[in-house]
């Protein structure tokens, strides 16, 4: 009985390293991700009560950054331990994860696509829940204010969306000093300020409405949102895509160097 070995009995160098180059960017990253995430808890006093996290009213933005950080940490680290020990098991664990991720991105994107209505309503409610917490998380406020600005929009529909707020809702017995207001990022910009105005919102709805839109926006984000998603469909595209390609290019590579591993470690041939 005859034995014939490979001519070149070794996982190809070039793969491997590849392989431990795309992952050690994801894994620095994702490690950066979780410093910031529980950087911004212990600012707030959460690392120190843990119990805020359930009493919070609104979405903490920091769960993004702590969801995407440990995914990307714990991907980056098997993907780099994969390649460099030639270790089957983690590369197939890194490639069954980023597969599930894509088939996932794609899903969601159909159904987006064909539930248009439903989604917007989700958006809108979400919005509004998160106007109660504005006052209630610093993050949730700076994400708000960032939007608001960004998009030249007040609330979710309209201004009166603040009303949901316990600081700036209109009724009668409410003490605070914003009552019948609305955030500063509502403001219309003025190029002559240098400084910005932290009350330009103050008392804006207890005018007529007619005269809302010589000092804060009128427009809702939602809305607002709605009108963006056209104006900037390449970009929007773009991103998926190189997000995808990305998300290939590793699938790609773990799955090459599970071959070459399973090719050497399969020793003779008959």
């Amino acid at each position: 009985m005859r034995y014939y070995r490979y001519k070149n009995a070794e996982v190809s160098c070039c793969y491997k390293y590849l392989m431990f180059s795309y992952n050690i960017v994801f894994w620095l990253v994702g490690a950066a991700f979780l410093g910031i995430g529980f950087w911004a808890w212990s600012e707030k006093g959460v690392l120190s009560d843990l119990s805020q996290v359930t009493r919070q009213n609104g979405f903490d933005p920091v769960w993004v950054v702590l969801v995407v950080g440990t995914v990307t940490f714990v991907l980056g680290f098997a993907g780099c331990v994969g390649a460099l020990r030639e270790n089957i098991c983690m590369l197939k664990f890194f490639c069954g994860v980023i597969g599930v991720i894509f088939f996932l991105e794609l899903t969601a994107g159909v159904l987006a696509f064909v539930f248009q209505d439903t989604l917007r309503e989700w958006i809108s409610d979400f919005f509004l829940t998160n106007v109660k917490g504005y006052r209630d998380d610093i993050d949730l406020q700076n994400l708000i204010d960032s939007l608001q600005r960004t998009n030249q929009c007040c609330g979710a529909r309209n201004p009166n969306d603040w009303n949901t707020n316990n600081y700036f809702n209109c009724t009668d017995d409410n003490p605070s000093r914003e009552r019948c207001g609305v955030p500063f990022s509502c403001c219309l910009a003025d190029p002559a300020q240098t400084v910005v105005n932290t009350q330009c919102g103050y008392d804006i709805r207890a005018r007529p409405e007619r005269e809302w839109n010589t000092v804060i926006h009128v427009k809702g984000c939602i809305p607002a949102l709605e009108g963006w998603l056209p104006r900037n469909l390449y970009i929007v595209a773009g991103v998926f895509i190189i997000i995808s390609l990305l998300q290939m290019l590793g699938i790609f590579l773990a799955r090459t160097l599970i071959g070459d591993i399973e090719m050497v470690n399969s020793g003779f041939r008959y």
